[in-house]
């Protein structure tokens, strides 16, 4: 069997290009997904919509054209079979009833702990192979399936291997390298001190707040996009 049909693919839908980037890094390093789109504004996501439709989309909220209320709506009008995530800094009631009536599988709101996406694309990949492989349903499983998951934690415990990008010696270093930076530094200014690219050290850092060894948290200034800057939790 082609393994490439058994990996599910993913849309994202997200205004902020370094925040899209380092959702697909993140992804790209998961077995069994695979990012095929990143769409920047609502039109973008319908033109590729019109022409691939993704087993899962991941969507923001706040786009600079539609609200991503309305693109879920459009959404679920015209490409029922696509389930949705909502990964967004909207965090009120009404938004939140919204995404659930308009069927989103999930909700997470920003800034996104790498552990939650996780645990939230690890319990909608058993959904689908639950709903794959079986015809009929009992009672308890179907209330299994719309059960809420418990909040998600990745530990080294819970993983035979590291996940693909992520080899033991770079993380040593990285590791050893942590305790020396005594306030938040962003990805850039922490590749310097490691040695590393700047992909790279976004890559551990990331990894490293999954397994909740670093904190991060999102600056935002008068001025372009949103800073994510890391701390170590010591």
């Amino acid at each position: 069997m082609d393994k490439s049909k058994s990996l599910i693919d993913i849309l994202i839908i997200e205004d902020d290009e370094l925040t899209a980037d380092i959702y697909c890094d993140y992804i790209q390093n998961l077995k069994n997904f695979e990012v095929r789109y990143v769409a920047n504004n609502g039109k973008q996501a319908l033109n590729i919509l019109e022409k691939y439709q993704p087993q899962l989309i991941l969507l923001d909220v706040y786009l600079p054209d539609i609200h991503g209320i309305d693109l879920l709506w459009k959404i679920r009008t015209y490409y029922r079979a696509i389930d949705v995530i909502l990964i967004t800094a909207a965090s009120d009631v009404e938004v939140v009833g919204e995404a659930i009536r308009g069927g989103a599988f999930s909700y997470i709101i920003k800034p996104v702990m790498m552990n939650r996406m996780y645990g939230t694309l690890q319990n909608y990949e058993a959904v689908v192979h639950q709903l794959d492989k079986q015809y009929y349903l009992r009672q308890e499983e179907v209330d299994n399936l719309f059960k809420s998951p418990n909040k998600p934690k990745m530990t080294n415990k819970d993983q035979n291997e590291l996940p693909k990008g992520i080899d033991s010696f770079t993380l040593t270093r990285v590791k050893e390298k942590l305790p020396l930076i005594k306030e938040a530094v962003n990805a850039h200014d922490f590749a310097k001190v490691i040695g590393v690219s700047h992909s790279t050290a976004r890559r551990y850092l990331e990894y490293l707040v999954s397994e909740q060894l670093v904190e991060v948290t999102v600056h935002y200034g008068t001025i372009g996009r949103p800073e994510r800057k890391y701390y170590y939790k010591a």
